[in-house]
């Protein structure tokens, strides 16, 4: 087998094991050499083909079964490191004679048959956050992510901390009183808006509601934050990015009435990677 972007632990060393066997049951007993399955995902995106060459030396595709992907995108899920991210393209092959192999790849970009769109993209990032160090160019301009600001520039929150193989939001977050998450509702509803939209989005956690989210963002000059940060929190109990919540907390629950312009710029261009202000 080859090395992964991360040691394989027990749990996924036997979905590799479990992969292996559905894939060499798919091929016609005694005619073939070797069954490959090629996997692609950003986000929500995935592309996946199985292909069995037989003794004739004949490629032949077969399709993908439901089953063989929800292994593979819990063994992606599984072999998530913090920071640093998963791997984007994995091929697994049964040999007749070698047995399993699998190569998996987390920083080139896969070759897809459908390139994803920026939504795909920010879906991976999100799902599963890489520091700025381990955010490959491509990934960024695919995302259409704006470049980091530094360490005295505009924070923007994580709305959620990942998806699960279903491709459902997880929150790995503690739960808030609720008293002190109406204060901090308060907060996030009183900043300054800066930028809005007459039509709203898609509902994450409730995806029979296709017009609930309000797109609009606001800034307290420190932190800049999309409308589902409080919309989550109040339908859904989502606490906030824990980040945001401690500069919540360290500013006692009092946002500002007024944000520079200047300040202003430069939060619009963190969420929307336009230039900010001297640039």
């Amino acid at each position: 087998m080859s090395t992964p972007p991360v040691p394989l632990g027990p749990d996924q060393q036997q979905i590799v094991t479990r992969i292996g066997q559905g894939l060499a049951a798919m091929a016609p007993p005694g005619t073939w050499r070797q069954v490959r399955a090629e996997y692609r995902a950003a986000g929500r995106h995935i592309e996946a083909d199985v292909v069995v060459t037989g003794q004739d030396g004949v490629a032949r595709p077969l399709p993908p079964p439901p089953e063989l992907l929800q292994l593979l995108g819990t063994l992606r899920a599984g072999m998530y490191r913090p920071g640093v991210g998963t791997w984007l393209s994995a091929a697994l092959t049964v040999d007749a004679v070698h047995g399993v192999t699998a190569d998996f790849v987390a920083d080139r970009e896969p070759q897809w048959r459908r390139t994803p769109p920026p939504l795909g993209f920010q879906d991976e990032l999100r799902a599963f956050p890489r520091a700025e160090q381990h955010v490959p160019p491509w990934l960024r301009e695919r995302a259409a992510v704006p470049p980091p600001v530094d360490a005295q520039g505009v924070r923007t929150p994580r709305i959620y901390d990942g998806l699960d193989a279903a491709g459902r939001p997880l929150v790995r977050r503690q739960p808030l009183v609720p008293a002190e998450a109406e204060r901090i509702l308060a907060y996030l509803d009183a900043a300054p808006v800066i930028l809005a939209s007459r039509s709203n989005g898609p509902d994450a956690f409730a995806p029979e509601r296709t017009d609930a989210v309000p797109m609009n963002f606001r800034t307290d000059g420190a932190w800049a934050w999309p409308g589902a940060v409080a919309y989550y929190l109040r339908e859904h109990g989502v606490p906030p990015d824990p980040d945001l919540i401690a500069h919540i907390r360290a500013r006692r629950f009092t946002a500002p009435a007024e944000v520079p312009e200047a300040a202003k710029d430069l939060a619009l261009a963190a969420l929307t990677g336009g230039p900010g202000v001297g640039e």
